[in-house]
């Protein structure tokens, strides 16, 4: 059982009162489970899983044994088919972050006065800010000064029309599965697709429109509603809040914007999808989705990079604004490049993720699916501030490799018979190492709040690495935290149990998997289902031994 602790550092940010004093949590021994777990009153608790473990003695001979370790390291060796590099001829600034690089970047978008003095006063901020050392990952510091902060297509699209688009820029969305055209698009899908540092084309706008619907650029609709980006930019996720969520405030190139109007259910699935293209960007893409009284939307997030050695820098921000009796679904499947096996390449990916249940009866849920990057450091939240509001967490992390993961949620509760559901799978395979780090915070006027978590890791091969970080701060004496824990091993005897019936190492390793994920799976929309039992069959080819 986790040891409580009064002592006091940090967790999501400096700033963040969450308490972690780790050394004095008692770690389960592996596939063991703690449950029922209730805690009332003011009190923090921290509970601790940490890997990896040798596993106990097979049963089957060591020539047996080495030859399934063996089959089993070829299972996640497949070659990351969205690593190519496209060719069309773009436009870009030069390297470097200075005051100049944020008016310039202003500039080239023609915004308005206003909009630049977000930006400046974000840049001061951030000035005044240093990189966060407090995450389970290892990284060298990142140099901002050899980073180019924007990057576009020279040719730039009509309104509407993608009568000017590169033939290359189509082709590229093409053969990642995200056809723009007008006679290939998706018939049920609004698209909005950003490639380094623009969006080049939005799917479906007059449609929407006709609804009421807004769904464009965020450039766009800085230009064209300033209004609604004035009252809600920056109204979750603040400039200062943390040091990647000021930068990505002063330079952020574009990203997506959706506004659903009162009493309106979006008649499609909205969708951005994101391409890093140019070696030596970075991409700070802004997402902005605000869900008036009474609407639904469902959102789709998807992203790949090319396979360079060199690292490039992900850090976005999405803010999430739900009215009274508002539903906002987020869903994501990240596949950024994750780096080679010794691990040189791949994207950091440092995200802010973060909603407001604003109104009473809203619902925000985030449903993610992380397999790529290098390392990836985000906490999708939810502020529930409204009475009777809801927020869920829904979240499968993949690391093999070399790959580093510190990732999980936050949920703070502020209004009463506010509920929260976090569900959190991670696995382990090859070198990597992956931490879930998470925060349930009952305040004190949030009477008959509850929330229940559970958090299973699962370790794949000998040397993988599972850490876990909740942290569960109760303030109101009716308040009720549920937390569940697991951690378990893939190990040779159990495929050798899989083997006995016929059925193969690959297909084994897929079942199990899917059993694992299932709970999460099942949480993301229709148009993502068959992707994903491909990509993580892709994923975990040759990580298992």
């Amino acid at each position: 059982m986790a040891a409580a602790s009064a002592s006091s550092t940090p967790l999501f940010s400096p700033c963040a009162a969450a308490t972690a004093k780790l050394g004095a949590a008692c770690p389960p021994s592996y596939g063991s489970r703690r449950r029922g777990c209730t805690r009332r009153g003011r009190l923090s608790v921290v509970a601790v899983q940490t890997g990896p473990q040798k596993p106990s003695p097979s049963s089957s001979s060591s020539s047996q044994a080495g030859t399934e370790s063996e089959t089993l390291q070829n299972l996640l060796k497949r070659q990351y088919k969205y690593g190519f590099v496209s060719d069309f001829e773009s436009f870009s600034i030069p390297k470097g972050l200075s005051e100049a690089t944020v008016r310039r970047i202003s500039e080239l978008k023609a915004e308005p006065a206003w909009m630049l003095d977000f930006r400046l006063a974000a840049y001061r901020r951030f000035l005044t800010m240093v990189q966060p050392t407090w995450s389970d990952n290892v990284y060298e510091p990142v140099d901002l000064q050899s980073i180019c902060y924007y990057s576009a297509p020279k040719t730039k699209p009509k309104l509407n029309s993608l009568d000017e688009v590169d033939p290359e820029l189509l082709n590229t969305f093409d053969r990642l599965g995200i056809p723009l055209s007008e006679q290939k698009r998706l018939a049920n899908v609004a698209v909005d697709a950003v490639i380094d540092s623009t969006s080049i084309a939005t799917t479906h706008r007059e449609e929407l429109m006709k609804k009421g619907v807004i769904f464009c650029s965020i450039s766009e609709a800085i230009r064209e509603y300033p209004d609604l980006v004035k009252r809600y930019l920056g109204s979750v996720v603040p400039p200062g809040d943390n040091y990647y969520a000021a930068l990505n405030s002063a330079v952020f190139s574009d990203g997506s914007f959706c506004y659903v109007p009162k009493d309106t259910v979006c008649p499609m699935e909205i969708s951005t999808y994101f391409r890093i293209n140019d070696k030596e960007t970075g991409q700070f893409e802004r997402t902005l989705i605000v869900a008036d009284e009474r609407s639904t939307v469902s959102y789709l997030e998807g992203c790949t990079a090319p396979a360079y050695d060199s690292n490039q820098l992900h850090a976005a921000v999405v803010e999430l604004v739900c009215e009274e009796q508002a539903e906002i679904k987020y869903s994501t499947v990240q596949n950024w490049y994750s780096g080679d096996d010794e691990g040189n390449g791949g994207i950091y990916n440092f995200v802010t993720k973060r909603g407001r249940c604003k109104g009473r009866g809203s619902k925000i849920s985030w449903t993610q699916v992380e397999t790529g990057s290098a390392i990836t450091w985000k906490y999708p939240s939810v502020e529930l501030l409204g009475d009777d509001t809801v927020g869920e967490f829904y979240s499968v992390a993949l690391t093999k490799d070399c790959q580093q993961a510190d990732t999980g949620t936050k949920m703070i509760h502020k209004g009463k018979n506010s509920r929260s559901r976090i569900i959190s799978k991670g696995i382990s395979a090859g070198k990597s190492r992956n931490c879930y780090r998470g925060l349930v915070q009952i305040n004190s006027g949030a009477e008959n709040a509850y929330n229940s978590s559970q958090c299973d890791s699962l370790l794949i091969g000998d040397n993988a690495a599972a850490n876990t970080y909740p942290t569960i701060q109760v303030g109101c004496i009716s308040g009720r935290v549920e937390h569940e824990a697991s951690t378990s091993k893939i190990g040779e005897d159990q495929l050798f149990y899989f083997q006995q019936r016929g059925i193969d190492h690959e297909k084994a390793v897929a079942a199990m998997i899917g059993g694992f994920c299932r709970a999460v799976f099942e949480k993301l929309p229709y148009e993502f289902a068959h992707e994903m039992d491909a990509l993580m069959n892709l994923k975990l080819e040759g990580s298992v031994g």
